[in-house]
């Protein structure tokens, strides 16, 4: 409990993306993850007294909590840098969180430490140097407000990269599992998965000349008034979308110099109209779908409760499939149940990344609601959950592809789709609002209504096997007592709970239809193209 609530309680990591550099908050997250994991390790070996329960709590809270950190810092400075990508980005980032805890076990699994409390350890320190390395890297740094010709091939490279990565870390905890591995041959296959690194390493080093039809669509480095310079960069930023949105063929078979002076002429326009009060702004009673909220606005519009309710339904039922994953197996018979939680979080990180990419293609070239994506994937988890129920052969592995896939697709979609309609000023701490639906759903979901459905009919079936063992009643009552973990074995211990989680997933259906329904024309205006 104290993990899921430190990863899911990310409001000062959000707002303190508002005031801080992103290399301050990672820094405050690094620290939380060393003290509180560090301190951990310290207890576990032995090197400092015990501590009470509610400290231990207290510590795995602190050291988990230094996820949020990272992940805001990461989402809100790539979805800045990638405004008209953030389904790529965000599917793609989100998609390695989901792998993240397969390639940490892989690297424990290379190093061969001598006790396990070295996991620990190796959470402690691991991504603090990793952080310490990168922070002053990853940052806003602006310019790419536009899709340039370039950007299909770019995320086409890093798409195929994901695969690859996801099939090869597949193929290699299969094969340790199946077969004995040597240590030497484990190590190279871990270094191999570093091999992505480098990508970035050689494109910075071998980055060629830009295109000059792709310079027009920039902003000039260093030619802001150093008196506000934000406000030039909204200037431009408008600019550019009238520029687009005024005759956009016309416009792409300009020349470059040509289109410069026509980028001249619309700016004096819009500062003429803007003198003769035919633009009025700040005369608006609080920001319209499309412009930067904060998080109290956001909280008053029905679009932002529409994706929560939505994402809590959806999300969470397959939160719920993945928490319970290893009962429901063993409960179906199958003895391997590891295998179906790697495969699920393989399909996780497929869901997440496929997500964004057929998101981002729906709006870029017919300009609808990115949730029309949430919508399939709400119906096809439904399915996922029937399949759950009725336990009919090989249902683990259609329910575990289904669900695996539509989870992950979820936390692609919805994070770009608040950002898209309430902008990004104040991405990081709507983004981490969201986040709190894991909990919710978590403690409702599968501590209440999927555990005790399996617990009552766990105690069913083992009511009806001492009858028919002709156990006495007294007896019977003792051995009950002292029987403090019962099984349940068939398709019926989930059917009940899977049977409604495919309910909450038709609800959540209706919402995200709804909120398509709702967000139409905001869509169109901001990637439809002019008539």
């Amino acid at each position: 409990v104290a993990k899921d609530l430190g990863g899911s309680v990310g409001f000062i990591a959000g707002g303190l993306c508002e005031i801080f550099p992103i290399w301050g908050v990672l820094l405050i997250g690094a620290l939380q993850n060393l003290i509180g994991y560090s301190s951990l390790w310290l207890i576990v070996t032995g090197k400092v007294p015990v501590f009470p329960l509610w400290a231990m709590c207290v510590l795995i809270f602190v050291g988990h909590n230094g996820e949020t950190y990272f992940n805001t810092a990461a989402l809100v400075s790539c979805v800045q840098n990638f405004p008209k990508s953030r389904g790529p980005v965000v599917g793609i980032l989100k998609g390695f969180a989901a792998l993240s805890g397969a390639i940490l076990t892989q690297i424990y699994t290379m190093i061969n430490f001598p006790d396990q409390a070295s996991l620990i350890f190796m959470v402690a320190v691991g991504p603090t140097m990793v952080v310490f390395a990168l922070m002053f890297i990853i940052r806003p740094v602006g310019g790419h407000k536009e899709v340039r010709p370039s950007d299909g091939l770019s995320f086409t490279v890093v798409y195929s990269v994901c695969l690859l990565l996801a099939a090869y870390l597949m193929a290699i905890m299969l094969l340790e599992d199946l077969v004995s591995v040597s240590h030497n041959l484990i190590t190279i296959f871990t270094l191999i998965l570093f091999v992505p690194l480098f990508i970035p390493i050689v494109l910075s080093f071998c980055e060629g000349h830009r295109d000059p039809a792709e310079e027009v669509l920039l902003p000039k480095p260093y030619q802001h008034d150093a008196g506000n310079p934000e406000q030039d960069t909204r200037e431009h930023e408008v600019v550019s979308s009238e520029f687009k949105d005024e005759n956009p063929e016309e416009v792409d078979s300009l020349e470059v110099p040509e289109g410069q002076k026509r980028i001249a002429h619309l700016q004096a326009k819009l500062f003429q109209a803007t003198a003769e009060g035919a633009v009025r702004l700040k005369n608006r009673k609080g920001p319209h779908r499309g412009e930067d909220f904060t998080l109290m606005q956001a909280l008053i519009k029905a679009d932002f409760w529409l994706i929560m309710f939505s994402l809590l339904l959806g999300s969470g039922s397959g939160l719920t499939v993945i928490d319970n994953l290893g009962q429901m197996s063993q409960s179906l018979g199958y003895d391997n149940t590891h295998i179906f939680v790697s495969m699920i979080c393989i399909w996780n990180f497929i869901g997440r990344v496929g997500g964004g990419f057929i998101s981002e293609i729906i709006v870029r070239d017919h300009a609808y609601p990115r949730p029309i994506v949430i919508v399939v994937a709400q119906l096809v988890m439904a399915v996922g959950h029937v399949f759950f129920a009725m336990g009919w052969p090989g249902a683990m592995y259609i329910g575990t592809l289904l669900i695996g896939l539509c989870y992950g697709a979820h936390w692609a979609i919805m994070p770009a789709t608040v950002s898209e309609l309430f902008g990004l000023k104040k991405f990081g701490a709507l983004y981490n609002f969201l986040n709190l639906a894991n909990p919710a759903a978590t403690l409702v979901f599968s501590g209440v209504i999927a555990s005790r459905i399996y617990d009552r009919e766990a105690e069913k079936q083992a009511r009806q096997h001492h009858i028919q063992s002709h156990i006495s009643g007294s007896i019977f009552s003792g051995m009950l007592a002292a029987d403090e973990s019962l099984n349940c074995e068939g398709s019926i211990c989930f059917f009940l709970s899977s049977m409604i989680m495919s309910g909450f997933c038709i609800i959540a259906v209706i919402l995200s239809m709804i909120l398509v329904y709702r967000t139409k024309t905001v869509y169109a205006h901001l990637y439809g193209k002019s008539c």
